[in-house]
């Protein structure tokens, strides 16, 4: 699940009770930098959930590569069934769980393709060994055995021995457009604090809401 590549965000900040904030995104940010500090095992890892043809709900976890006033970025196999659903109905759902600060993120809305120029970006900055796993991985696909895959990636780090590792066309990334964005924060007794914000469509206002824990 994880790679080396450092997560790409900007800077904004904010202070005081989190229920005071009228913008979403530099709340998140502000929770997210303190997850960063706080949560020892991995603060960029977010559970996505999609739906299939069928519409039966997905969930997995992936990590977040890259985050900005569009939405939220994760890379994948697009051939993979996460890229399969996403292909059929372009819609996600985001889960940030910092257990260690007591606080989760919900968040909804659709998805679209990176550009070309992004993945490639983001490809080179991989490990060679990530890099070559992502051409050697038919993810989700049937696998005979752990010798096969262990073959497949011999045979491409001995094809990419030298100079630089293209990105496989199958290889790119989605970017999460939010429409509704909501914070929860644990309190004792079960006397949580949940805020929501939602906007009718991208680049509307956000509306604030206190919601019942």
């Amino acid at each position: 699940m994880s790679d080396t590549a450092p997560i790409e965000h900007p800077t904004w900040l904010t202070s005081g009770d989190f229920t005071q904030a009228d913008e979403p995104l530099r709340l998140w940010q502000a929770w997210f930098d303190e997850a960063v500090k706080g949560e020892p095992r991995d603060p960029t890892a977010m559970s996505l959930a999609t739906v299939d043809m069928e519409g039966m709900p997905d969930v997995r976890t992936v990590l977040l590569k890259g985050v900005d006033d569009r939405g939220f970025v994760f890379y994948t196999n697009t051939e993979s069934n996460k890229g399969h659903e996403l292909a059929a109905n372009p819609k996600a759902a985001l889960l940030f769980y910092w257990k260690s600060l007591n606080r989760q993120i919900r968040i909804r809305g659709p998805v679209e393709r990176v550009s070309e120029a992004e993945a490639d970006a983001y490809f080179a900055t991989r490990p060679k060994q990530a890099q070559i796993g992502a051409w050697a991985s038919k993810q989700s696909s049937p696998l005979e055995s752990r010798l096969a895959f262990e073959k497949a990636i011999a045979l491409y780090a001995t094809k990419y021995a030298l100079g630089n590792v293209p990105r496989p066309p199958r290889w790119s990334g989605y970017r999460v457009l939010p429409l509704a964005i909501e914070f929860w924060q644990d309190r004792p007794f079960r006397l949580h604090d949940r805020i929501e914000f939602k906007r009718a469509a991208l680049g509307a206002a956000w509306v604030k809401t206190r919601l019942y824990p």
